[in-house]
């Protein structure tokens, strides 16, 4: 009985070994082709040998456009997530709370407009933004982030809101609070974890964005980060530059990767409220 009990429990870990070596294999390729030089881009070792930083030093190249291309991504990003966040926030609320008619069509059409494929509206969109003047601005990335980012972030937070008991409102009624009062005193900070967990959601679905950045913007200093990556140009017109690409793509994840592993006790918090309720 033990002995059965024991394989399991290495059974359980040697799945969980799997799985993450599966999911993190091609950031760790992706690394190490990063730290290869140009000549040895190609190579199959585990490990780079020897170890050059060439593919860096080419990606922050003035003539790449980089550096400006990561703070697009850092304002096209985090403005699309404070709107969304902003606005779910209140949007969930009543729709937890409120009780009217047809509120489960209400959300299941919310739900239902970020399954539409981004390529499905890139020219609608793309017409009416020449029409307006807004290509080549961030509002042409952030509006249309901001479709699919809203209605995922106000199903989660409906959610959220949902498992949180009416009594908590009541209470602070009772003490003397508006309805207004209630939700930002008491309701606001009791759900954190939650708006915290859909705001990180949200940012990497905007930081990663790439169809809509690549089709609103055609000069240089506009494009975002993923755009840039896609068109680093090599040494000759032939030549595709892995290496910076690799290099490029190590950047860009590591600030997600940091920020999950700095508020990973806040996502948890977020994805776990509610479980014991």
């Amino acid at each position: 009985m033990m002995a059965s009990a024991k394989w399991r429990t290495w059974l359980v870990y040697a799945g969980v070994v799997a799985m993450v070596a599966y999911c993190l294999a091609p950031f760790y390729w992706m690394l190490v082709s990063s730290l290869r030089r140009t000549s040895d881009i190609f190579d199959t070792s585990l490990l780079p040998s020897p170890v050059s930083f060439e593919n860096y030093q080419a990606v922050f190249d003035p003539s790449q456009g980089f550096t400006r291309a990561l703070l697009n991504s850092l304002i096209v990003a985090g403005i699309t997530t404070v709107l969304a966040l902003l606005l779910a926030t209140f949007t969930a609320y009543a729709m937890a709370r409120l009780e009217f008619r047809f509120k489960r069509l209400v959300l299941t059409l919310i739900i239902t407009t970020s399954m539409f494929p981004v390529v499905s509206i890139v020219v609608p969109l793309l017409k009416l933004f020449t029409e307006i003047g807004w290509i080549n601005t961030y509002q042409a990335m952030i509006v249309p982030s901001m479709s699919f980012a809203l209605p995922l972030a106000v199903w989660n937070l409906t959610t959220f809101f949902r498992q949180m008991p009416d009594e908590l409102e009541h209470a602070a009624m009772v003490d003397g609070c508006t309805r207004g009062q209630a939700f930002r005193k008491v309701i606001v900070p009791l759900a954190a974890p939650g708006i915290f967990t859909t705001a990180i959601i949200t940012f990497i679905a905007a930081w990663n964005e790439f169809l809509i950045a690549l089709s609103m913007t055609n000069k240089s200093e506009m494009q975002t980060a993923p755009v840039a990556i896609s068109k680093f140009s090599g040494a000759t017109q032939f030549e595709t530059p892995f290496g910076s690409q690799m290099a490029a793509g190590v950047l860009v994840t590591v600030p997600l990767v940091v920020m999950v592993l700095f508020f990973q006790r806040r996502i948890v918090a977020g994805l776990t409220a509610g479980a014991a309720k």
